[in-house]
């Protein structure tokens, strides 16, 4: 994917606090091929869900970490000289200042937390 007008990436805040979020719920009516969601703010940070397909762009965050959680799916996450595999279950923090681009070789969910501070599509 290479046009970044294909990622539909929603920064408002969908809940707030006591709200129920129904992740599977939002996972099964999501329809694009590359979609953010962002769920709820915890202290200074955003909570994200993700259902995706595809490849993001190269990017970076200069002043945020970033960490991935698989809830279902695979993603690849590259880096400069290293291709992260991970499946259901597994995390990865990306630490600010790396360049680093998504992958997921088929649909998958993702839930990302990462400072509020951030541009989802890197600086």
């Amino acid at each position: 994917m290479d046009d970044e007008a294909e990622y539909s990436i929603s920064t408002d805040i969908e809940y707030g606090p006591l709200e129920l979020i129904d992740i599977p719920n939002l996972i099964q009516a999501s329809r694009k091929k590359w979609q953010n969601f962002s769920l709820c703010e915890v202290n200074d940070c955003v909570v994200r869900l993700g259902v995706i397909h595809g490849e993001f762009h190269w990017h970076k965050h200069d002043n945020e970490d970033e960490f991935f959680y698989v809830i279902d799916g695979s993603l690849h996450i590259d880096t400069e000289n290293k291709v992260h595999s991970l499946k259901s279950g597994q995390g990865f923090l990306v630490p600010k200042g790396v360049i680093h681009r998504t992958r997921a070789p088929e649909r998958t969910s993702i839930l990302m937390i990462e400072g509020k501070t951030v541009t989802p599509t890197g600086d």
